[in-house]
């Protein structure tokens, strides 16, 4: 029987599995099938013989993706050989289950390799395997904290003006919602300053394909601080651990603020990164209040979350005001990279004719 007659005669369930293959009990081609019995074997076994042997990713692809739902029962492919005998079934069963768990423990999972694509193994220093899949090792970084965290621009005309007594202004309801509790107020402030970056860098991005010009690195650059800030939440959502109604608050919040920052930077892409570095200013101020009741014993200097650890590259020991300095160092770079987009745009230039401070940490 050919491969073809034996994907259209099991159509559309997984159709085979060929467990003696993957163990060397008979030659891997497929015109040696001469028996068809029923044999009960792990999804994830099923998709790894589907994959290599005859040829099937997607049917391994659709095994794998309900791998953890149990074992299905398969029409069982016997092979005959002349170099060796067919193991019996219950020997097939005992070492495809052995197998499934051996897997099952190590948390393997059973991909197809269709598409190319092979996960890398990632390690740390130390030789332990990479435990996130947000972020690789090349991606983590040392801040520095020596910035000077005490540079201001100075409001010049109506506009920033108009940017510098916005971000006051939204400070009111935050001081009165969130008052001395920084975690959550932390929170909330990274889910409002992880957007303009990801506004910036896609509007910049279709400038770019809509005039056929270069962007100076500056999508890059606009794009990480996005991430960056999106980083800071994933941290302090380990230490906040927020509630109902503030979680329902992000939703309201950013759903307003992205559209309203959307348009904002379309009509006065200057301003916005105006608004953008004193919205860092802010960022700064109440990092360093956080740092303050934390160093007076009002907040417990707990220790550092495992992300917050690799993501910055912090020592084993390090606590919560270590990852409040790192985030209040970041901060001050991603004030200064706004600032300074807005001078680039205040001389009548564009971003992309000025080079991008690309990894400014």
């Amino acid at each position: 029987m050919s491969a073809g007659a034996i994907r259209r005669s099991w159509r559309p369930a997984a159709r085979i599995v060929l467990w003696q293959f993957e163990h060397g009990a008979v030659g891997p081609s497929a015109r040696q099938i001469t028996t068809l019995s029923g044999l009960s074997l792990p999804r994830a076994v099923q998709a790894e013989a589907a994959n290599r042997v005859i040829g099937l990713p997607w049917a391994a692809s659709r095994l794998a993706a309900s791998s953890t739902r149990g074992s299905l029962t398969l029409p069982h492919i016997r092979l005959a050989s002349n170099s060796s005998a067919l193991r019996s079934e219950d020997e097939d069963k005992d070492e495809s289950l052995e197998l499934a768990n051996k897997n099952s423990d190590k948390g393997d999972l059973v991909r197809s390799n269709y598409w190319g694509i092979t996960p890398k193994e990632n390690l740390r220093e130390d030789g332990t395997p990479w435990p996130w899949n947000c972020f690789r090792p090349a991606q983590t970084y040392t801040p520095d904290i020596t910035i000077d965290l005490l540079k201001h621009h100075k409001p010049e005309n109506w506009e920033d003006r108009l940017a510098f007594w916005s971000v006051k202004a939204l400070r009111v309801p935050t001081d009165l919602f969130f008052r001395k509790r920084y975690g959550c107020r932390a929170m909330m402030l990274e889910t409002v300053a992880a957007v303009p970056g990801m506004v910036g860098g896609l509007l910049l991005h279709l400038r770019s394909l809509r005039r056929f010009e270069h962007s100076g690195g500056w999508i890059k650059a606009l794009l990480e601080e996005a991430e960056n800030e999106r980083m800071h939440l994933m941290t302090f959502m380990e230490v906040a651990k927020p509630n109902w109604y503030e979680r329902a608050l992000v939703v309201a919040t950013q759903g307003v603020f992205f559209n309203a920052y959307f348009l904002f930077y379309l009509l006065a892409p200057r301003v916005a990164h105006r608004f953008t570095g004193y919205l860092e200013e802010e960022a700064i101020y109440s990092y360093t209040r956080f740092l303050e009741e934390i160093e007076k014993g009002n907040i417990e200097n707990v220790p550092a979350p495992a992300i917050a650890i690799d993501y910055w590259r912090l020592p084993k020991d390090a606590t919560l005001k270590d990852v409040v300095t790192v985030v209040r160092a970041d901060e001050a770079h991603h004030r200064d990279v706004n600032h300074y987009a807005s001078d680039i745009r205040k001389e009548g230039k564009q971003l992309h004719e000025a080079p991008a401070p690309v990894d400014y940490h």
